[in-house]
């Protein structure tokens, strides 16, 4: 029995395990893989406070788990495969059927970048193809870039790297954009975007990077090769929370609904990171999170 169980090691979650162990909680981190979550799959990390020359993902990861456990918190290594929220005790069933239980339990459970499952995506993943044009853009400085989406994240993601690359392709299936109007104005009277609809990616190309991705017709069968040194695919993320839908209240995206203090709609259980809504999915805002469900949880706990 812990006081404190916290589901995802990612920055959220190591940060929550962080600030739990320091307030005096025993705590522990329930992890399925490598500590960090979509951290420790990114190569660089240029916008986290505190290294002006970047941090590797990985070794950011490992620090920031690192510096949990040294103040007492436990990580363990598991796929967790139920979860029972309801009542005092908060339980998580692990894949070789133990046991973790724990008077509260932070739920940072994280969001997965939607993929277009098509040629090349996998391949180039960190050679080129990224889900996130505010976590890489500054890499393509003078460079030709894609943009994959329609949506207000993907026309804010064309009006951000332009301000990096030479040039910005934004690709849509539809000739008419999701995005709100101000955006789209601001996107169509840039001069540095230029926009393909309705086309929809076929494949991307390159061996070891990126070179260009291969558009068809949305309505026909005819092909183009967009050549370009980047592509950014912003076409939504999924919230990882299938052990919790229906435990707490979700949105109707499947985002976790929190309130300012991280408490979701059940007592004594709270969430933190890219599971729960919000209007930034960043390492930093995570690990914000993460220090409020944490906090949260130290002061729930000290009335009971």
């Amino acid at each position: 029995m812990f006081d404190c169980m916290i589901i995802g090691g990612g920055p959220a979650g190591l940060t929550a395990a962080l600030y739990a162990a320091r307030g005096g909680l025993s705590t522990v981190v329930l992890e399925r893989g490598m500590p960090g979550g979509q951290m420790g799959t990114t190569h660089l990390v240029e916008n986290y406070p505190g290294f002006e020359e970047g941090v590797e993902g990985p070794d950011l990861a490992m620090r920031m788990m690192a510096q949990a456990e040294h103040f007492g918190a436990q990580v363990r290594y598991s796929d967790v495969t139920a979860l029972r929220l309801e009542g005092k005790t908060k339980t998580a069933t692990l894949l070789d059927e133990s046991v973790v239980q724990a008077r509260c339990a932070i739920l940072a459970l994280g969001a997965s970048p939607r993929k277009l499952g098509i040629e090349g995506e996998e391949r180039l993943r960190g050679a080129g193809v990224s889900y996130c044009a505010t976590c890489d853009g500054a890499f393509f400085r003078d460079k030709n870039v894609a943009v994959i989406g329609g949506g207000d994240t993907a026309v804010g993601d064309a009006l951000y790297l332009a301000r990096f690359a030479a040039h910005v392709h934004i690709v849509h299936r539809r000739d008419a954009f999701r995005a709100s109007h101000i955006l789209v104005e601001r996107m169509r009277e840039n001069k540095k975007i230029t926009v393909n609809t309705p086309y929809v990616p076929v494949d991307i190309q390159g061996t070891e990077v990126v070179t260009g991705v291969t558009l068809r017709q949305a309505q026909g069968e005819e092909t183009q090769l967009l050549a370009c040194d980047g592509i950014f695919i912003a076409v939504g993320n999924d919230p990882q929370t299938a052990l919790v839908k229906e435990q707490v209240a979700l949105d109707a995206r499947g985002y976790i609904i929190t309130d300012a203090a991280m408490q979701t709609s059940l007592e004594g259980v709270f969430a933190a990171g890219d599971a729960c809504q919000t209007s930034l999915r960043q390492i930093v805002t995570a690990a914000a999170d993460g220090a409020k469900a944490a906090a949260s949880a130290v002061e729930w706990l000290m009335v009971r």
